[in-house]
């Protein structure tokens, strides 16, 4: 696909069609790589790494489920 390149300020810009933003999931605010190699500009998006912190801080008194009994160990399980 070609897309033509505008100038934003002092630098250049290209538009990333909404077909692939949404293929690669990335949105405004996304961070992305951006490497030269041999002559050619590639971007890659950077996945945001998932902390403990970020999966409690989602918890809410709404989804906090109860404790859920399993029953006794049974083969070589230990609890």
């Amino acid at each position: 696909m070609k897309v033509q390149i505008q100038k934003w300020g002092n630098s250049l810009a290209l538009r990333i069609p909404k077909s692939f933003a949404l293929e690669t999931k990335i949105e405004q605010g996304s961070t992305v790589e951006v490497a030269l190699e041999e002559g050619q500009i590639t971007l890659k998006p950077v996945k945001d790494k998932i902390t403990l912190e970020s999966l409690l801080a989602d918890i809410t008194e709404e989804n906090l489920h109860t404790e859920f009994d399993f029953g006794k160990p049974e083969g070589k399980e230990v609890w």
